[in-house]
């Protein structure tokens, strides 16, 4: 099992295949449940995750497309969509493993006419998960960067371009607990092609929220080859 961790619930549910299927799935639904508490951590991240979602949304014209890697129930996306007026011009992927999370998807995607939302049950460590899914305008890594070896979040940031269109952007989520990754992460996106658009990271807790540019070229996807796995 990951280490629990208040500030970086598992992966919103984006679990290694190898773990045990009936522990993890209660274990999904016990940390979404505390998106609920208005005062949690979660809760305060995920408004700004929405917020960047917003921004994002408000600043693109015409139809684009959005892709959620280890989606969870997808709140933070379709927390937004579903309270839009233009949601129509969104097409997009919801990457979950868990099919009780990625069900939960689907039921409010359908309750929210977003006719342009795929949920795939899958999982999203591995490329083929996302084949006829990018390139995106908008790549969300939230909840995973803080459940994976430090190699897997390098190669994971190194990879993004293949998830990218031109010019998109990726949200991403990490932990500071020491010994804190952020700098090494906002560096390696740097180094990958991406310019720095916004690092969120309070005082008072340990989260944060990163927003990355693609200012290099999109990279092909590679298929069949494994991105990342949880660590137990």
């Amino acid at each position: 099992m990951p280490v629990r961790d208040a500030e970086e619930p598992l992966g919103r549910g984006c679990q290694n295949a190898l773990m045990s299927e009936r522990t993890d799935r209660t274990d999904w639904t016990h940390w979404h449940a505390s998106y609920g508490d208005l005062a949690s951590a979660l809760s305060r991240r995920l408004v700004v995750i929405q917020d960047h979602i917003r921004a994002w949304h408000d600043a693109r014209e015409g139809p684009v497309t959005v892709l959620s890697a280890c989606a969870g129930d997808g709140r933070d996306l379709l927390g937004v969509l579903s309270r839009r007026g233009d949601s129509d011009r969104v097409t997009g992927t919801l990457v979950e493993l868990d099919p009780d999370l990625a069900g939960y998807a689907q039921q409010v995607s359908r309750a929210g006419s977003l006719a342009g939302i795929e949920v795939r049950c899958t999982d999203a460590g591995v490329s083929d998960a996302y084949v006829g899914a990018v390139p995106a305008d908008l790549v969300l890594l939230c909840g995973i960067f803080g459940n994976i070896a430090d190699a897997d979040v390098r190669r994971l940031v190194e990879v993004s371009p293949q998830l990218c269109g031109p010019d998109a952007t990726v949200v991403w989520t990490r932990h500071r607990r020491e010994p804190d990754l952020t700098p090494a992460i906002r560096r390696w996106f740097t180094a990958a092609g991406f310019a720095e658009e916004s690092f969120t990271a309070p005082d008072d807790r340990i989260w944060s929220v990163g927003v990355h540019r693609l200012v290099g070229p999109p990279q092909p996807l590679s298929e069949g080859r494994r991105l990342f796995s949880f660590i137990r």
